[in-house]
Order: structure tokens, then sequence, then C-alpha cells
């Protein structure tokens, strides 16, 4: 009960919804248990008293009950559903808003296909449990309760001798219940996996294609389809071996019902209609005792489920603004490291080590180095997407760490190396990170990244829905959209993680002829591969193995026999094809 007792929050503001359903339930059961007694009247008076004036008052009183009855589990069952749909709303608005915050470290294990699926199918599992499993549960007591009640006022002996087994049909319960929490919290595992599977497969179908692995993932789908099929052939099987056992003692109950209590009719100590009202009350009994099994099913599947979303819940966001977060529209760009070693998480070595640099404002730093060097790792620290182990980065004299997450996002224009576009208007997607912006600022930023004319081309310009991940557009105009929502933001930083990498060489020189005049007064950090696109920085930073190796500008790391140079010379046939061009 822990696990609902964490989740309280969300269901207790809703909590009135609960208490009316619960109220007309309440209604409902108790017009039920009336009807075995309406049969022992018709049987023993109507029938046998042959009072059959009765007949019609009898017919009038049963209809009017079906109609209360009727009313009655209309609202039950619209205020149950309310208090499932509402908590459930607010309880997936609180997931969806704690995965916005939380950090990059937690998405770096996280697989998407098991986050979508405590979004959805936990979610939902959690909601069916408190829309129908608690009212179930209640009603399963209310009725076994008084059906004991009118039982006991029939005959306290025949109901000693049916209920007999009711002690080992409950510790057969107990034991279901014990057994078929952890299978379905493996189903709940196993079903992750499977969205994982599935997500990554669709995310990477050109991938699969391209290399003819069509068979490889249809194997590595049928291995977690499997495990899926098996986790829930073991929950059935649990099944099956405890609800036969459930039903026999159930029947169990019937024999020693039609035995003694037809004893007892002989003997004219029971009356015929009190043990058809018997034998109807007692399955009253069982059936709620058996069904509970069912009951526990949506229990533990909703446990299982709250178990898993209050991992999420409870997940620490590590990173998040102080108690006295500063909160600045606009930073002038003075960018200082001091010392700086990054470390991922405890079992990684560390992925920088011991930087140390000034950028002032305005100025133009390169970064360049092997891939996994921490050319990328070393920008994230300035967002704060990560905290280092040690040393400081340093804001216009300020520790990263005192900033409003906000205002210091704000301040930063970010082209990642994979640029992402939402499926959503060009438009939305240039001023993704300024809703406010004019149409004007729009397409002058988009200009400036030279994405303006082939925008212009498309059928619906800037209000051109794009496709998932931006399908429909290249490789180039995917990345030239992302730069225009950087410049967009009107950014004091600009980081452009290797923005160029997916352009041709021409339209990389119409880029960095943009670029120069959009960096004009912002501090630019230019992560490449290639020494074109950041041979005009005013100081280059040469990493290798999480440090920084070399340092200066282009003309003097040409000549330092160093990294630098190696990588120079390997590219400086390319180099003399684009200067010849550009002469030419």
């Amino acid at each position: 009960m822990n696990t609902f007792k964490k989740l309280k929050p969300f269901y207790w503001p809703y909590v009135k919804y609960f208490f009316w359903s619960i109220a007309f339930l309440m209604l409902v059961t108790a017009i039920t248990v009336v009807y075995p007694m309406i049969l022992q009247v018709t049987i023993d008076d109507v029938v046998l008293g042959k009072k059959y004036n009765w007949v019609p008052y009898l017919a009038i009183g049963f209809i009017i009950l079906m109609f209360i009855k009727g009313i009655a589990t209309y609202i039950n069952q619209y205020y149950g559903d309310m208090f499932g749909i509402k908590t459930v709303y607010k309880l997936r608005n609180s997931l969806y808003e704690k995965l916005q915050f939380l950090p990059f470290r937690y998405y770096d294990n996280a697989k998407t296909g098991d986050l979508m699926s405590r979004l959805t199918a936990d979610v939902e599992g959690f909601r069916f449990f408190l829309s129908f499993g608690i009212a179930e549960l209640i009603r399963l007591i209310v009725l076994i309760g008084i059906s004991f009640a009118v039982m006991f006022y029939y005959s306290v002996t025949l109901t000693l001798v049916t209920l007999a087994t009711l002690p080992f049909l409950a510790i057969v319960v107990y034991k279901f219940e014990k057994a078929v929490h952890p299978a379905f919290r493996g189903i709940r595992k196993s079903f992750g996996k499977l969205n994982t599977k599935v997500q990554e497969n669709i995310s990477g179908i050109n991938t699969v294609k391209s290399l003819s692995r069509e068979e490889f993932e249809i194997g590595k789908f049928n291995d977690s389809n499997s495990d899926y099929k098996e986790k829930y052939l073991s929950t059935s099987i649990i099944w099956a071996k405890f609800f036969p056992l459930m039903e026999f003692l159930g029947n169990l109950s019937v024999v020693f019902l039609l035995s003694y209590g037809g004893y007892l009719v002989i003997n004219s100590e029971l009356k015929p209609g009190e043990l058809v009202a018997f034998y109807s009350l007692v399955w009253y009994i069982i059936w709620p005792i058996v069904n509970l099994g069912f009951v526990i099913n949506m229990f533990s599947q909703a446990k299982a489920s709250g178990e898993r979303l209050l991992e999420v819940l409870e997940e620490e966001k590590e990173i998040a603004d102080g108690d006295h977060s500063l909160g600045t529209e606009k930073l002038r760009g003075e960018v200082e490291f001091k010392d700086v070693t990054l470390r991922y998480d405890e079992d990684s070595k560390d992925a920088l080590y011991n930087i140390s640099f000034k950028a002032h404002q305005g100025k133009v730093i390169g970064l360049i180095g092997s891939t996994g060097s921490g050319k990328t790792s070393l920008t994230q620290l300035l967002t704060r997407f990560y905290e280092p182990v040690n040393g400081e980065v340093i804001i216009d004299g300020k520790n990263v760490s005192e900033y409003s997450l906000q205002s210091l996002r704000s301040n930063i224009g970010f082209v990642l190396q994979e640029s992402f576009l939402f499926s959503s208007t060009i438009k939305a997607n240039i001023s993704y990170g300024r809703p406010d912006a004019t149409m004007e600022e729009i397409i002058d930023a988009a200009k400036r990244a030279q994405a303006h004319d082939f925008i212009m081309e498309l059928p619906d310009g800037y209000d051109t829905i794009l496709g998932e991940r931006g399908m429909g557009l290249s490789g180039g105009q995917k990345q030239r959209i992302a730069i225009a929502r950087a410049i967009c933001v009107d950014p004091s930083i600009l980081i452009l993680d290797d923005a160029t990498s997916a352009v041709d060489m021409e339209t990389e020189f119409k880029i960095q002829k943009a670029l120069i005049e959009v960096m004009k007064g912002r501090t630019t950090f230019i992560i490449a591969h290639r020494i074109s696109s950041l041979k005009h920085a005013d100081e280059i930073l040469v990493l290798e193995n999480g440090r920084i190796v070399e340092r200066g500008i282009h003309e003097q790391l040409v000549k330092n026999n160093g990294l630098y140079q190696r990588i120079f010379e390997i590219q400086y046939k390319d180099q003399a094809v684009i200067v010849s061009s550009q002469t030419g």
C-alpha cells in the first residue's frame, strides 16, 4: 500500500467523486441483496401460501427497484470513471513535466520505448484500478457482509455449515495474490522493452533498410515478443492453478448447502423459499471471494504500474535552480573555465580533465579533435546539461549554477550535431525558442542561415508542416532551419556543434558568410571536424582524450607540429580544392 500512499497527492483532490460513486454503489449492492428475499417471499407466501393477489405489487415493486438500480448504477459508474480519469490526467501531466526537467544524465540510460510504456500502459493500468478496482473491492466486501447478515437471519447453523470452506478459500486467494504480483511486474517490464524495440526500429528504419537488416530486426523483435509471451504464459499458469481450486471450494459450499439445507426443509426447520434464497445468497459470497482474484489481479497490475511511475516521479532532478538563482534578460557572454573536470557517472572515466580557458565577449572559440575527445561535453557544461565534478564554469564573472536555468539557457543558442525538428510548421520550428518572435524576425533568421530561398520554394512556405523529425527535408535543409532557430533566439553565446556537417562545401561557405555577421558581438563556440569551419576563430582549442593539448590561432597551429597540423595535412588536398574554387 506504500505505492498508493506515495501517489496520494494525485488522487486525493478528486476523492469526492470516489465517495459519491461509493454512496450509489452501496444502494446498488443493497438492491442486489433484495432479489433473493423477493424470491423467498414469492415462493413461500405467494406460491405455497396462495396469496396470488400479491403478484402485481411484487412485480411493480421489482420494476421500481430495477429503475432505481439503473439510475444508481449510472451515477456510480460516471463518478467512478471521473475519479480515475481526473487522477491520471494530473498524473500524466506531472510525469511529462518531470521528464522535461530530468537531467541529460537520466536520458543517457533511459529507453524511449520504456518511457512511452510508462506514460501510456502503466498510467492506464493505474486508472482502471482507481475507476473500477477499488469500487469493486468495496462492493464485494459490502455484498458479502449484507449476505452474511441475511443468511444468519434465515439459519445460523446452515450458514456455518455452508461457509465451512471459506477459510480455505481465503488462504488460496492470499497465496494467489503473493504469486501474481511479481508476475505482473515482470509483464510490465517486458512490455516496456518491447516498446523500446519497436521505437528504435521505426526511428532507424532508414539504416535497417539501407543495410538489409530486416531479418535481423525481425529476430530481435521476436526475442522481445517471445519474452513478453512467456511472461504472460507464466501468469496464465498461475491463474490456471488457483482458479479451479477456488471454484472447487465454492461448489463444495453449494454441496454442503443443498445437503444440509434439504435436510432442514424435509424436517420443516427451513422453508423452501428460504433455501432457494439461501442458494442465491451463497453465490453472493462465494463469487465475490473468487472474484477477489480478479480484483487482486487489477490491484497487482496497478501496484506494478504505480511502482514504475514512481521510479520516474521520484527521480532526482540533480540540476535545478538554487534558492537565490539570478534571473537576467541578457548576458554579456564572458566565459571562463577554471580547472574543470567532468565525469558522466561514477563508473566511467573522466570525459574532461582540468580544462581551463577564457573566452572574451564577442570572441570566436574553435573546438577541434577526434570523436570522443570532449568537444561537445565542454559546451554542455555552459548550459548546465551536466555538472562538473571539479572546477568552475563562469559566465560574466558568476558560476553558471548561480543563474536560473531559464535565464541561462535562453541566452545560449545551441545548434546540435544532429538537428532535430518537430512535427509542426517551419515557422514554429524556427521560433521554437522564442515563441513571441515576429514574422519579420523569423524570416531574417532564415535568411541569415541561408534557409529562406528553399523555404519559399515549398508549397506552403513558412507554413509548411514537416514530417516526424523533419522528414521531407534534406539533411542540409534541416541543419539550416536548426541554425535559423538558434539565430532567432538572439543569444549572447552561440554554440555550433558541427553545425555545417550535413551540408555541402558550397552551402557551408554561404552559411559561414552569414554566420560571420550573426557572430558579431556574440561569444561563439564552433565545434567542427573540418578546419575550414573554424580557421577564422580567435582561438582554437585542440582536444584529445578530454584534455586541451594545443591552443592558438590557425596560423600558429599549422606550424606547431602537433595534432592540429596533422589534421590540416589530412584535409589539405580538400582545402586546396575549396580555395581554388573560391578564387576562381
